[in-house]
């Protein structure tokens, strides 16, 4: 069977991009996307997916997420391939000239539904809210449209089910998404916390600053890819600014390998996202057999058990974030490995071959 992927860009390497790599990979499949950075593809380990750009789009929004609907929509490749699996919230116009399709949706477009209000008080001027508020009515109308053209959905967590739900009226089946456990393993309770995301301002980096900065016998390693937009630039000099001594800030590993060592040797992991959909680096640290200290919301809520594989906090801040790293670090000195087993038991539920098996089972219906 002939399949192609549509991925919104591949210029800077998140969960959602793994995830299209990885569908890639196991269905010989070929990507087909906008902006590709091939250093980073090829330092996640990706060197043998075949990936195909039809054009690019600019760094900043809205032009960027706008140019890559755009491209989308007037993507036809009938008759070239059997099979389309859509991999992106905006790349999901490809959907009506592409069919069969199936779209696995790691996040609705967050910005003009569920995070509405969230991206309108705390990153759009007074002046610009009317054009925004104008700009949200336009893509929600668009998105229910491009949306109507899907076959089948699937998607990463109970949370962004009930959210397609609620926004877009659609009905989908909760496929986890896919994490390489077999090629995570537990090195050792190191000296350092670990903390793998996008910086961005909804992960809440500036928390953990806050935190840590109160914590200075603690040590912290933030692995934080960010893109060239404006607004993303900002948010990371805000994060250096504010960084106290005893946290390094890394861009990202310089491979998969080291990447797995990271998490390999730290003494737990850490993440502060707001309404996570899924949040794949908390799987990646279990399988390292680490405890992960998280927000007890969004996909959170569906991976980390609570006091077994680490801790889920409520209505989390930067004070209840430090309590939570004594309390953890408080077992570790007692029993280092005391997270290991349970941690790793819980991470092979979201492995690869469970997810693709999933994902062939809808391509066959």
């Amino acid at each position: 069977m002939r399949i192609a992927i549509f991925q919104n860009f591949l210029d800077n390497i998140g969960g959602a991009e793994v995830v299209g790599l990885t569908l890639a990979r196991e269905l010989n499949a070929d990507i087909y996307t906008t902006n590709i950075d091939r250093e980073k593809i090829h330092q996640m380990g990706f060197d043998d997916v075949t990936i195909k750009s039809i054009g690019k789009v600019p760094v900043n929004a809205p032009f960027r997420q706008q140019l890559v609907l755009h491209r989308f929509r007037k993507l036809n490749l009938k008759g070239q391939y059997d099979f389309f699996i859509i991999n992106g919230d905006w790349a999901v116009s490809g959907a009506v000239n592409n069919k069969p399709n199936l779209w696995y949706v790691n996040a609705t477009i967050r910005e003009i539904w569920d995070l509405r209000e969230y991206v309108r008080k705390n990153l759009i001027g007074p002046l610009k809210r009317p054009v925004f508020d104008i700009w949200v009515i336009y893509n929600r109308y668009l998105n229910k449209k491009h949306v109507s053209q899907v076959d089948a959905i699937a998607v990463n967590s109970t949370f962004t089910k009930d959210r397609i739900k609620k926004y877009l009226g659609r009905d989908s089946e909760l496929i986890y998404p896919p994490t390489q456990t077999k090629k995570f393993h537990f090195g050792k309770t190191g000296d350092y916390w670990l903390s793998v995301n996008r910086i961005i301002k909804y992960k809440r980096i500036d928390m953990q600053m806050e935190a840590f900065s109160k914590l200075p016998d603690e040590k912290l390693i933030v692995l934080g890819p960010y893109e060239q937009s404006k607004t993303s630039l900002a948010y990371v000099e805000l994060i250096k600014n504010s960084k106290p001594p005893n946290v390094t800030l890394i861009e990202r590993a310089g491979s998969f390998a080291e990447l797995v060592d990271y998490y390999a040797n730290c003494k737990g992991f850490i993440t502060t996202c707001h309404q996570e959909d899924f949040g794949m680096t908390a799987v990646e640290a279990m399988a390292s057999g680490k405890p992960v200290i998280a927000p007890n919301e969004g996909g959170y809520k569906e991976t980390v058990t609570d006091e077994k594989t680490g801790l889920r906090i409520d209505d989390i801040n930067p004070d209840k974030l430090i309590t939570a790293i004594r309390e953890v670090s408080s077992v570790l000195v007692k029993d280092p490995e005391y997270y290991v087993n349970n941690s790793q038991r819980q991470a092979v539920k979201f492995d690869v071959a469970v997810f693709i098996l999933k994902i062939k089972q809808i391509m066959i219906r």
